[in-house]
C-alpha cells in the first residue's frame, strides 16, 4: 500500500477557491460537482485566469460550494451567498473592481437560470492526484514557503512517506492505482501555471514556488490521471498501485 487520502476536494467553480468534501463520486469522465462553472469578463467574454494578468489574480480568494439549493459563494471574510445571478455578479464585481459575471457551463447544472452560459476551458483530465510526500519535497526546496495543496487544486491528496529527493507520483506515469473502489491509470504529469503562486485564504503570493518547481522537477507536481473504474471515494481510503 502506498498511503490513504487524506483530502478530497471539488471546484464548482473554474478559478475560485473549491470545497473539501469527506467523499466525492468519480464518474467516467469527471468528479460529480467539479468545474460546472465558469468567470467571465462581463465587456469582453475574457474567462478569468489568475495565472495571468493581475486584474483576475483575486479570484482564488472567493470560495465557492454546491448545497442543496445549488452554488454558493463567499467573499473573504463574508457569508455564503446564492448563485448565479445578477446580484452575486454585482458583489463579485465590486470586489474585483471590474464587472464579471459568473455563469454555467449547461442549463442543467443551474435550474431557474436565464441568463447567458460560458464554455468551460477545463478539460485535461478527470481527476488530478497529489501526494504528501511531493508537498514535503517541495517544503525542502522552499522552507520560507507554504506548500498548501490548495495551490495545485487536487482532488485526491494521498498521505505517503516521503521519498528522498523524488516527487514519487511523477514517476508513476503510465501505471494503475486503486484508491478505495475506484482504478486510475496515471496518464500525464501536471504541469504547473502562475496560478500556483497566487494568494489564498491562510498564506500570500509565493512566485519562489513555481520557480522551485522549474528548477526541480520540470515545473511539474501531481498528475493527471484517467478513471478506469468510476465509484466513490472516501477519506482513509487505501491506495495502491496495481
Amino acid at each position: 500500500m502506498l498511503g490513504r487520502v487524506s483530502e478530497l476536494w471539488r471546484y464548482p467553480a473554474s478559478s475560485l477557491a473549491g470545497e473539501r468534501l469527506e467523499e466525492i463520486s468519480v464518474a467516467a469522465d469527471h468528479v460529480l460537482g467539479d468545474r460546472l462553472f465558469g468567470v467571465i469578463e462581463t465587456a469582453t467574454g475574457e474567462p478569468g485566469r489568475p495565472d495571468g494578468e493581475s486584474k483576475w489574480h483575486k479570484l482564488p480568494l472567493i470560495r465557492a460550494r454546491l448545497t442543496g439549493g445549488g452554488l454558493e459563494i463567499a467573499l473573504p471574510g463574508g457569508d455564503w451567498l446564492a448563485a448565479p445571478g445578477e446580484e452575486i455578479d454585482r458583489t463579485l464585481s465590486r470586489f474585483m473592481g471590474f464587472d464579471i459575471s459568473l455563469r454555467p457551463f449547461s442549463r442543467e447544472i443551474a435550474p431557474g437560470y436565464a441568463g447567458p452560459l460560458t464554455a468551460s476551458r477545463y478539460q485535461v483530465s478527470p481527476i488530478h492526484l497529489l501526494t504528501t510526500a511531493s508537498l514535503a519535497r517541495l517544503e525542502r526546496l522552499h522552507p520560507q514557503g507554504v506548500a498548501d495543496p490548495r495551490r495545485f487544486r487536487p482532488n485526491i491528496v494521498v498521505d505517503m512517506p516521503e521519498v528522498e529527493g523524488s516527487f514519487p507520483e511523477t514517476e508513476w506515469i503510465g501505471r494503475r492505482l486503486s484508491v478505495g473502489s475506484i482504478e486510475l491509470t496515471i496518464s500525464e504529469p501536471c504541469r504547473r501555471c502562475g496560478f500556483t503562486i497566487r494568494a489564498q485564504d491562510g498564506f500570500d503570493e509565493d512566485p519562489e514556488i513555481l520557480r522551485q518547481l522549474v528548477r526541480n522537477n520540470q515545473r511539474n507536481i501531481g498528475v493527471y490521471c484517467t478513471v478506469d473504474r468510476p465509484g466513490q471515494v472516501a477519506l482513509g481510503a487505501p491506495v495502491r498501485l496495481i
